[in-house]
């Protein structure tokens, strides 16, 4: 799952914001991106430094020629009915050659601290994706439904990071091109099928690179955290206080590795592991889908109703793969001009993943589709693509391939390679290995050198880091929060004991209590703190 095709946050489909891992045609996108050794400083690869690099922090002293970048001043503006304020962010399109290359326009948008108490800052937040709109989600969710007590002490602040929805967004393709992308067949089951796929790859890196010019080369997590750091200035603030979700865990984790002395409360919930590599990464990430498959196949075979019929987990997974062969041959009306295909169905059933809410939908989705009606099942990889009802795409997807072909080298870099891999994913998960391994491959034809690789960030210095983990969670391993955790120097990690992803402000009083009081009062957890 490496550049664009099925992955989202913070609770897709039920709620707001979306989180993207891996890639392909379908839609998933990897969740880490790795570091340019070039616009980080040097690394360090010592002895000890084992399989990854470590990531090094940039220099302290600012150089003059961002100095005017971190001096501006933000410009507000009342947005989203008068309830949030809206400002412009200028960022260097080069951080290497900041009066070269020219300036960006970032979106930003913010909630004051409503009080009562003492105002403790800025909040900045982060839905995931990459890709995902970090001021819509403030603005549909995190401004208003995070915790008041929160709400009360902190203004509420989202940049959307370069080539993201209002900052100069990364486009590919057209409406109706895309969705002959997302039809494209996941699990060829010929030479023909693999050239398609192939084609189709090749097609939207192609229009990435036509619609999308210099803005490409430039939107990787380095440089997107280091256009946090310039509005962390502008909004006056001496530490960065943070929260993000997902993909966001990794963005957080860079700033901190670049910046540790400018470390305030950084809560990274669902937490990627930045010192894998993007084969890695897709082959644990279709092992978390078939954990999250097996709870919801489980709660499935229970009920009377259930689309799966009854029985063991396994015969559900069996009875998911036969209709999911069935549609490939037979694709299933939908009531509309657009079939329901197998590519289409597999996306509906993993957005379903996300979030446990979404299981009564998926059951209902999939016994439609039983009875020859696809629109359900549709609805939800319609949801998990962010296609609106009159066909127009939000650039999520775009985005999503974008960051991650630039933050890792791709996992595979041609056919041969996923044919030879195809047993190991499948091994990893017997319903959706096959699809997943297919969609690992998008970066392979990618028009711009991916600039990251895999490392370790150790974030030295820095001021307690909280990481949850979720112990289902099927975009974000549990290994990952564990791993990234041991990782930071100064990381605490909340285990979150349930099925979904994410873990804050999605039902646990645990664990929304033991971040609220990491925000409010910058007390860490104890070691291995655990909710259920």
């Amino acid at each position: 799952m490496d550049t664009s095709r099925l992955l989202r946050t913070s609770s897709t489909v039920v709620v707001t914001a979306a989180l993207l891992i891996s890639g392909c045609a379908s839609g998933t996108a990897t969740p880490r991106a790795a570091a340019s050794a070039r616009s980080q400083g040097p690394v360090d690869v010592g002895d000890d430094a084992g399989p990854a690099q470590r990531f090094a922090p940039l220099p302290t002293e600012l150089p003059v020629e961002l100095r005017p970048y971190y001096a501006q001043k933000l410009t507000w503006r009342s947005c989203a009915g008068d309830r949030f304020e809206c400002a412009t962010l200028r960022a260097p399109l080069d951080y290497d050659r900041p009066r070269a290359g020219g300036d960006l326009k970032l979106a930003v948008s913010r909630k004051k601290a409503t009080g009562p108490g003492k105002r403790l800052g800025s909040l900045l937040v982060n839905p995931g994706g990459p890709g995902g709109s970090a001021v819509g989600y403030l603005q549909a969710y995190a401004g208003t439904r995070y915790p008041a007590a929160v709400r009360a002490r902190y203004d509420m602040v989202a940049v959307d990071p370069r080539g993201v929805a209002g900052s100069e967004p990364v486009s590919c393709l057209s409406d109706a091109e895309m969705d002959a992308y997302t039809r494209v067949d996941m699990s060829p089951d010929s030479p023909s099928e693999v050239g398609e796929l192939t084609d189709a790859y090749r097609g939207f890196a192609d229009g990435c690179a036509k619609r999308s010019g210099k803005v490409l080369g430039h939107v990787s997590t380095v440089e997107a955290a280091r256009d946090m750091d310039v509005l962390r200035a502008a909004l006056g603030d001496d530490k960065l206080h943070y929260v993000g979700a997902s993909y966001g865990t990794f963005l957080g984790a860079t700033y901190a590795g670049l910046f540790p002395s400018r470390v305030g409360r950084l809560v990274l919930d669902g937490a990627l592991d930045p010192s894998l590599d993007a084969r890695r990464v897709n082959r644990d990430q279709t092992a978390g889908f078939q954990t999250a498959f097996e709870s919801f196949a489980k709660d499935c075979v229970g009920r009377a109703d259930c689309p799966l019929g009854t029985g063991s987990t396994g015969a559900a997974g069996d009875r998911l793969k036969d209709l999911f062969k069935r549609i490939d041959t037979h694709p299933v009306p939908t009531g509309t001009p657009r079939e329901l295909t197998e590519s289409l169905a597999t996306t509906g059933v993993i957005s379903a993943m996300y979030d446990e809410r979404a299981w009564p939908l998926l059951r209902a989705a999939l016994r439609s589709a039983r009875q020859n009606d696809g629109a359900p099942l549709l609805k939800l990889s319609d949801a998990y693509y962010e296609r609106d009802q009159r066909g127009s795409y939000a650039n999520l997807m775009y985005a999503n391939s974008a960051v991650n072909c630039l933050d890792l080298p791709p996992a595979f870099r041609n056919p041969a390679e996923v044919h030879s891999a195809v047993a190991d994913f499948k091994e990893a998960s017997p319903v959706f290995g096959e699809s997943l391994a297919w969609a690992a491959l998008s970066c392979a034809y990618w028009s711009v050198p991916a600039t990251g690789s895999p490392h370790r960030i150790e974030a030295q210095g820095a001021a307690p880091i909280l990481v949850v983990g979720t112990t289902r969670d099927p975009a974000t391993p549990y290994a990952w929060a564990r791993s990234l955790a041991s990782q930071l120097s100064s990381g605490h990690l909340l285990t979150y004991e349930g099925d979904g992803h994410t873990a804050y402000t999605r039902g646990s009083d645990c664990v929304d209590t033991t971040i609220n009081d990491y925000l409010l009062t910058t007390t860490a957890p104890p070691a291995a703190r655990k909710c259920t």
